[in-house]
Order: C-alpha cells, then sequence, then structure tokens
C-alpha cells in the first residue's frame, strides 16, 4: 500500500509541475549527452594514442659525405641498443620510391628531384616511443648524423587538439550538469511547497521522514532516468547522422564509436543521472523538513 501511495505521488508530482519535469529532463538530457559525448571521446584518443605510439617511428637522417664505415658503425650501434625494437635501413634510391608515392599527385616536384638529392636513413621502432629524447640526445652527435625525426612531435599536436576538445566537452557537461542540479533543487523546493500541508499533516501524525521524501526524490531520479534515455538517443543520432556527413572523414584519424561503446556508456549516464538527482533532492528536502 505505501509503495503504490509513492508511485501514485511521484506521477501527480511530475504533471504538477510538468513544465519545470520538461525542463529539468531536457537540461539533463544534455548535460549527460555531453558528459557521455565526452567520455566517449577520452576513450577513443586514449585507443588512438595506444595505436598510433605503438606505430611510432623515429628517422636518423644521414649527412650526403656518409662514408660506409660511419654507416656500418651507426648499423651496429642500433641493433644492439636495448631502447631500440626495429631497424630499417633506407638508401636513397628506396627513399626516392617512397617520395614519388608520397608526391604522386605532384608529379613537377618529383621530377625536378633525383635519387643522390634524397639523405639514407635509419628508421627505428623503438621499445618505448616516449624514449625518443633519450635516443635523440644519444644518436645526435654521432659521426654520419645529419637530422633525427620523431613523428611523435606531429602527433602530440594532434593529439593536443583533441585534448583541448575533450576538456571542452567536459567543461560544458559541467556547467550543463550545474544548471541541471539546479533545476531539480528548484523542481522539488517548489513541489515541496505546493504540498507543505500534505507534509505538515504527515508529520505530525507521525510519518517518517523517509516516507515524505521517497516521493520526491524518486521524481527527480524519474527525470534523471528520462534525461539519461534522451541523451543515449542524442548519441545514437549523432552517430548515425555523422557516418553520411563530413564529420566521417575523421574517421581515418579518430577510430570510429561502434554502438555497443554507446550502450556500454549508458549506465554511466543513468547512473550519474540517477544518483546526482536523488543527491540534490535528499538535501533539498532535508533543509526543507528542518523548517
Amino acid at each position: 500500500m505505501r509503495m503504490k501511495y509513492v508511485l501514485s505521488e511521484v506521477l501527480v508530482g511530475l504533471w504538477r509541475n510538468v513544465t519545470m519535469t520538461i525542463a529539468m529532463i531536457i537540461t539533463m538530457a544534455v548535460s549527460l549527452f555531453m558528459l557521455g559525448g565526452s567520455g566517449l571521446l577520452y576513450q577513443k584518443v586514449g585507443d588512438m594514442k595506444d595505436l598510433y605510439y605503438e606505430n611510432v617511428e623515429v628517422s636518423i637522417f644521414l649527412t650526403q659525405e656518409v662514408t660506409e664505415q660511419q654507416r656500418a658503425d651507426l648499423d651496429s650501434k642500433l641493433k644492439s641498443d636495448p631502447m631500440v625494437k626495429e631497424v630499417l635501413y633506407v638508401d636513397k634510391q628506396q627513399a626516392y620510391e617512397r617520395f614519388q608515392q608520397m608526391y604522386a599527385d605532384a608529379p613537377d616536384l618529383v621530377n625536378a628531384v633525383k635519387p643522390d638529392q634524397l639523405p639514407e636513413s635509419f628508421r627505428l621502432k623503438l621499445n618505448n616511443p616516449e624514449q625518443y629524447k633519450n635516443i635523440y640526445d644519444q644518436y645526435k652527435e654521432s659521426e654520419g648524423v645529419d637530422e633525427i625525426v620523431d613523428q611523435s612531435k606531429l602527433l602530440d599536436k594532434v593529439f593536443g587538439v583533441l585534448t583541448g576538445i575533450q576538456n571542452g566537452a567536459l567543461a560544458i557537461a559541467i556547467v550543463m550538469a550545474i544548471a541541471a542540479l539546479l533545476l531539480v533543487a528548484n523542481t522539488i523546493q517548489v513541489a515541496a511547497y505546493s504540498k507543505r500541508r500534505e507534509v505538515a499533516v504527515m508529520k505530525l501524525v507521525g510519518a517518517s521522514n523517509w516516507f515524505i521524501q521517497a516521493p520526491f526524490v524518486l521524481e527527480a531520479v524519474v527525470a534523471g532516468l528520462l534525461g539519461s534515455i534522451l541523451g543515449l538517443v542524442a548519441l545514437a543520432v549523432l552517430k548515425v547522422t555523422a557516418a553520411g556527413s563530413s564529420l566521417a572523414a575523421l574517421e581515418g584519424l579518430i577510430t570510429p564509436v561502434s554502438w555497443g561503446e554507446i550502450f556500454l556508456i549508458f549506465p554511466l549516464m543513468a547512473g550519474v543521472g540517477g544518483l546526482v538527482s536523488a543527491v540534490t533532492a535528499w538535501v533539498t528536502l532535508r533543509f526543507y523538513l528542518r523548517v
């Protein structure tokens, strides 16, 4: 009987303040959508870092005047270095073939460059790509070495941009979450004020605080869960629309988000929406019931 009463009061409370309830649900949906999106973005950037850094190369370019002995000594030293996982020597002809492939759409540039103008190089894969600085310090003064280039420098810039997007999405989610909390608190206050006579009577007849608070708290939880469902729908719509838009070009940079990952983020969104709404409502009512 008590549970039936609580549930009926939840439905009545949601309908009584329907406009504020809708505003609360929409605000919660937007904040949870941003939270879920930023969570997926963090996950994708982490996956990208693991993938790209695993395949990152360090290139040691040799001078045009490098001797056979200098090249052989450097090759031997690199192959015995515990920081180096794999060593690949690229001669002038191989460098020219790579150059032709890279600039196939610029034939005038390719024709202007001769194979003997391109430097020989060693392409290294490291056991730990973050040890690039150690490689640079150890080999920059070696005889025959002209320049050392690390691909992770470019990746760091790309990841810097993506991290900025991550932080921006998270900041927006936090701002929207604060707005949602304020709206939840305001809605609960209005609902409690509209039922102040009933609450006063219930307290006089000995009703527990839990029994009085339960309908209000459940109102907030229901709004939070509905907001999380709308946030999930928004993520699904974004995935579908992004597949046929200009955002699809980003799939070469960012690994695509699967449906499984979207549905796995939903428990987090629902948990945050329901728990935060419940806590906010409970704290608001604690202050109200002390009056």
